[in-house]
């Protein structure tokens, strides 16, 4: 006959359970990475933060003389006490809306075509392409959009002026699209003309912040999508896209950030007036970072103070639209993962 011996059980105490702590001790490679990451982060805030406090210690004079009137006055006459970002801010927007408002679909695309539909071959030379055009100097895009594309592009403010021109936004003062006759020349040096060229500056850009966006896509939920009977461009729009919504808008936000501060290309381009104009297809625009660059060299004393303004107005418009689009970012599912 077999008995079975049962174990006794042992009284651990009645206290409640402590979990246990762990110390970890970094190495010395891991202590040096990590004080170098963080004197990197400490050192890029500090850098912003001169720049800004900087801007604002020459802009003081200017300010003080102007108060809030600095933001409702078209004029730019320093030297009589008139002066306003106004204008040149209104210009500023408006450049940097039609850039954005160009090279979004024509960045989307590419992205998607190249993490989605491009085959592997293919993939690796798109991605140099695009990165390639980042590289190109800003001064290159404004004598290419000078010389070459504002003439092929008034025809397409005419077209856009004759059929569209009841829009507000398109209609040009002193041009008659019906007439055979009419002059092209009211077409020049237009808002649309520097916006198509500042387009393929930021496009870059917002294809690359997509790009990584949609490489992030998990690979499963593209491959049930598939089992379940979708098509290519079934998967994309229901998955692809709603996953990486936050980086589009990420990537549109700091694309547009990079239009706002556009100069050379804009300074080449338009013809600098001081008066609020909403009507894209007239020649005749103006920036903010265009009117710094135009003035400078000619300013002293209370006007390189007023420069110094406008420059200071520029630094928090950007800075706003960047952290907004790190935040657009950081809250998609894409930035939340990395």
């Amino acid at each position: 006959m077999m008995t079975s011996t049962i174990p006794a059980i042992v009284d651990v105490g009645s206290g409640t359970p402590q979990p246990r702590s762990l110390d970890a001790r970094r190495g010395r490679g891991d202590r040096v990475f990590h004080g170098v990451t963080s004197l990197s982060g400490v050192v890029v805030l500090a850098i912003m933060g001169a720049v800004g406090l900087f801007l604002s210690i020459q802009a003081t004079q200017a300010l003080r003389s102007t108060g809030l009137s600095f933001l409702t006055t078209a004029e730019w006459q320093p030297d009589r006490g008139k002066f306003g970002i106004a204008a040149v801010l209104v210009g500023t927007v408006l450049i940097a809306l039609v850039a954005v408002v160009i090279a979004l679909p024509i960045s989307l695309g590419a992205a998607l075509f190249i993490t989605e539909v491009a085959p592997t071959w293919l993939r690796s030379t798109l991605v140099a392409v695009v990165d390639l055009m980042a590289a190109v100097p800003s001064v290159v895009y404004g004598l290419w959009g000078l010389f070459l594309l504002q003439g092929q592009i008034i025809g397409l403010s005419h077209w856009l002026n004759g059929w569209f021109g009841w829009i507000p936004f398109f209609d040009v003062a002193g041009a008659n699209p019906g007439s055979p006759l009419s002059s092209m020349t009211v077409y020049t040096a237009s808002t649309f003309v520097a916006g198509m060229v500042v387009a393929m500056m930021v496009m870059p850009i917002q294809c690359v912040v997509m790009r990584e966006v949609f490489s992030q896509v998990p690979i499963g939920e593209r491959e049930g999508a598939f089992a379940l009977g979708s098509t290519r461009w079934g998967m994309i729009r229901v998955v692809a896209l709603p996953f990486g919504r936050g980086g589009i808008i990420g990537g549109t936000m700091l694309g547009l950030g990079r239009a706002l501060g556009e100069t050379i290309a804009v300074v080449l381009i338009i013809s600098p007036r001081f008066d609020v104009n909403f009507h894209i297809l007239e020649a005749g625009s103006n920036s903010v970072s265009s009117l710094i660059a135009n003035r400078y060299s000619e300013s002293s004393g209370f006007g390189l103070s007023a420069l110094m303004a406008a420059g200071l107005a520029l630094f928090a418009v950007t800075l706003v639209v960047n952290f907004t689009a790190s935040w657009f970012v950081a809250r998609s599912r894409s930035g939340a993962s990395s």
